[in-house]
């Protein structure tokens, strides 16, 4: 599994990191924006929406992490299935030891989460930089 020494240790301090790497990168970056209703009424936030000013192109990334085993990385193909209803392009970035193996393979799969790690390499591709 990916991982480096700076990893984050927590759902908060991922969505900071995202913030960070996406400034890094001279693209703007927006915490928790309001992006209509879920199905049953409940308001829908974004976690980060970064922003190339130049061209005008926008991702939504939501953040995930699960340090332990657990039932957190079962919510994620739920994440997916709204992020269709977004009215902009999304991804789900992902860090932690606690994802299992099969649910690692199943969320790779879906073309739409992202390991943290990968997160830079991914974002100047996605941006043209």
């Amino acid at each position: 599994m990916p991982g480096k020494e700076t990893a984050p240790r927590s759902g908060d301090e991922l969505k900071e990191r995202v913030v960070a790497l996406a400034e890094t990168l001279g693209l703007k970056a927006q915490t928790e924006v309001k992006a209509g209703r879920r199905l049953w009424g409940q308001r829908r936030y974004i976690d980060v929406v970064i922003t190339d000013e130049k061209s005008g192109k926008r991702l939504g990334v939501e953040c995930k992490f699960q340090a332990t085993p657990g039932t957190a990385e079962e919510k994620i193909p739920a994440t997916i299935q709204d992020m269709e209803h977004w009215p902009i392009e999304g991804i789900v970035v992902i860090d932690g030891k606690g994802f299992s193996k099969n649910m690692q393979g199943y969320l790779m799969s879906t073309g739409k989460v992202v390991w943290f790690s990968d997160l830079k390499d991914w974002l100047s591709l996605y941006f043209g930089l």
